[in-house]
This record gives C-alpha cells, structure tokens and sequence, in this order.
C-alpha cells in the first residue's frame, strides 16, 4: 500500500516536543518519531529524551533543534 503523502504531519513548524532520540543517521543527526513520522535533531545522541522545536516539515520528516 503507497503512503499517503498528503496526509495531514503530526508536527507543525515552530512546535516544542519532547522527544526520545532513537538512532543516529549517518549525517550524525539524531533521529526520533512523531507517531511514525521522523525528525532529525542536530546535535542529539542515541538514548537522550531531549526538548525539540521544529524547524522545517518537509513531505516525509522534519528537521528540529533543541531548545
């Protein structure tokens, strides 16, 4: 079944979450997910629970920084 692209992101830019960092991309990112939808946090390692506002919602994830 193809994603539905057009769906509503559970995340908007400029929102403040708490977040846990579950992995790290190869860029060195850390990644968390939003109900499956994923963020890429500068600066954030694996296994850190950490406050995040989002920067920028693309079509399937979005970057955010910690506050």
């Amino acid at each position: 079944m193809a994603k539905d692209y057009t769906a509503p992101k559970p995340v908007e830019e400029t929102d403040i979450l708490e977040v846990t960092i579950e992995s790290v991309s190869a860029k060195g990112e850390g990644i968390a997910r939003v109900e499956g939808f994923i963020l890429f946090v500068k600066n954030a390692k694996q296994g850190e629970t950490c406050r995040v506002r989002i920067k920028d919602v693309k079509r399937t994830y979005a970057i955010a920084e910690k506050v």
